[in-house]
């Protein structure tokens, strides 16, 4: 095995790629389940971002559109999840399940014709000066404008849960539905409006797989990374700056693993290709094994369906 033949620097550059949808998914989920509604159709939404974004870029010639349409197509998955779960009060779980199983089946059946076609994907983003350094300008500098504005989603819904009004008052409905609702609070506008948030941003992670990561079509290619960013939601103690950490931890054992391959590792490949998940796993065991409220400060009201009559 070479590890020389690892380059450090495409290193980072593939962890922040391979980061992003996993990112943008896990921070649309983080939202969602701020508001007290927990949505396991995440990977559904995901895998339909993922084939209507390609349809609309391989037609149109124009992934900036993909990206729009994949983000339009997962909020209108999530509008019929929050319908049955806020309006119709169906149980949050299994309408997640079998959010997840139609979202699998309606990129089955929409994706076999563009099976192998290649997806015009975005451009690398030329900054001025950053750009241009010797190691960091290529590391960091050098991404299409979905990794940047994965970035700043982030930073955006930090400041929002954090500093105004609405953020406030999306946290109280998550802490204490009825005490939001007592207040005059529309719990349920919230929370439909919270879960198309998160549809959205699981569109987008989905279509930058089939876009940017590895542009072109191919049946279940989000291989369970939505059921990653849900990982990574509980790891990151619903907090926005834990969701990086957490999204860029994973992409980095992914990429890793790959280049530990490439260079001849050839014992215990099948550990590597699994050990994003085991890890996941683990660190889901490990944050449920401490019950301390102040370890993991889930939303207390999570999962939980409102009475809007009581």
């Amino acid at each position: 095995m070479d590890l020389s033949a690892i380059n450090p620097v495409l290193l980072v550059a593939s962890i922040m790629i391979s980061a992003t949808p996993i990112l943008l998914a896990a921070i649309g989920e983080m939202v969602v389940e701020k508001s007290g509604v927990l949505n396991l159709g995440v990977e559904g939404m995901m895998i339909t971002g993922a084939v209507i974004g390609f349809i609309v870029a391989v037609n149109t010639s124009a992934p900036l559109l993909g990206f729009v349409t994949a983000a339009v197509a997962g909020a209108v998955l999530s509008l019929a999840f929050a319908l049955l779960t806020q309006v119709f009060l169906s149980n949050q779980v299994a309408t997640g399940l079998g959010l997840t199983l139609v979202g699998l089946g309606l990129s089955s059946l929409l994706g076999k014709p563009y099976e192998g076609v290649k997806a015009p994907t975005l451009p690398k983003l030329d900054i001025p000066l950053l750009g241009d350094l010797p190691v960091l300008g290529r590391m960091l500098f050098s991404h299409d404008i979905m990794v940047y504005f994965s970035l700043a989603l982030v930073a955006a819904v930090w400041a929002f849960l954090r500093f105004t009004r609405a953020g406030l008052i999306l946290r109280a409905v998550g802490e204490s539905h009825d005490s939001a609702h007592a207040l005059g609070y529309k719990v349920i506008r919230v929370r439909v409006l919270a879960i198309m948030f998160g549809g959205a941003c699981a569109g987008l992670g989905g279509a930058y797989l089939s876009l940017v990561r590895v542009p072109q079509w191919t049946e279940g290619m989000t291989a369970g990374a939505g059921w990653i960013a849900l990982a990574i939601v509980v790891f990151a103690s619903w907090r926005a700056g834990r969701v990086l950490i957490g999204a860029y931890l994973f992409g980095g054992i992914t990429v890793l693993q790959l280049n530990l391959q490439a260079a001849g590792m050839t014992w215990g490949v099948q550990y590597l290709s699994m050990s994003p998940y085991l890890i996941t796993i683990l660190v889901l065991v490990f944050i449920s094994s401490n019950r301390s409220r102040s370890s993991h400060d889930a939303p207390a009201n999570l999962g939980q369906t409102f009475h809007a009559t009581r």
